[in-house]
């Protein structure tokens, strides 16, 4: 069964709240079934708290939602987070992934009670690609300037965190999530997947228009690539905060409500 996109879309257009048109809907996924439960994965140098605005409107709308804390210290650990929480949701699951967490999510997607994969301005690696190299091949963004290395561990400078980590937020917040942000394994940005959940089940993606994390082009292509139903939004790196109910939105559309 396929997905009948509105007028709008078809002429490759999708606008949620202050969205950008998009046209990045590159084929058109399978529909998702409904689910029941909402699992969410925080990214590099963030914590379950990222998601805690999109976490009531989900609630709200009737669904079971979890934050997984996830470890940053492998590929494998937090692939082991991820499949421990799936393995106690009861039926169908939407997972979500924010940034670095996209890659978990493409790894571990493919378990059979997850019915849609929902990607927030999230890495989305094939199965054994060099995602680095990948990257480097789209334009660096300035964040980079201020990751920090002690011990294997990289953490991002106050000053780069709040300026172009948590861009687009007041910095009040932006001051919380630099407190709680987690040390990430150096290590853990080039390891390498070995499956690609997204070529299987029905994904979406939400670009971050003014993200200087992971550059808004690289995020149009992962999108385009996996053929995801794509809204595009006037955020920075953290939409889930900026714009939660558009972000909820897009979950919600995932979960087949």
């Amino acid at each position: 069964m396929m997905i009948k996109i509105a007028a709008a879309a078809v002429a490759g257009v999708l606008v949620i709240g202050n969205a950008f048109a998009q046209d990045a809907v590159a084929t058109l996924t399978p529909a998702p079934v409904r689910a029941e439960n909402v699992v969410l994965v925080h990214g590099a140098w963030a914590d379950g708290s990222s998601w805690a605005k999109v976490i009531p409107i989900l609630q709200k709308a009737g669904l079971k939602v979890t934050a997984v804390q996830n470890r940053l210290t492998s590929l494998e650990d937090s692939n082991e987070d991820v499949l421990r929480v799936l393995e106690q949701q009861d039926g169908p699951t939407v997972l979500a992934g924010h940034s670095w967490s996209g890659t978990a999510i493409s790894d571990v997607g493919d378990a059979k009670n997850v019915s849609a994969l929902v990607y927030v301005a999230a890495r989305a690696p094939q199965a054994g690609e060099d995602f680095v190299a990948l990257q480097k091949t789209f334009p660096d963004t300035p964040v980079r300037a201020g990751v920090k290395k002690v011990d294997g561990f990289t953490t991002v400078s106050e000053d780069a965190f709040l300026k172009y980590f948590a861009n687009g937020i007041p910095e009040s917040e932006a001051k919380v999530f630099y407190a709680v942000q987690q040390p990430t394994a150096a290590s853990l940005f080039s390891e390498k997947t070995t499956h690609t959940a997204w070529k299987n089940k029905p994904s979406f993606y939400a670009v971050s228009a003014n993200d200087m994390t992971i550059s808004p082009e690289f995020e149009r292509f992962l999108a385009k690539r996996m053929g995801a139903q794509t809204v595009t939004l006037d955020a920075g790196h953290l939409p889930m905060v900026s714009h939660p109910q558009e972000i909820a939105d897009l979950i919600l559309k995932a979960a087949g409500r």
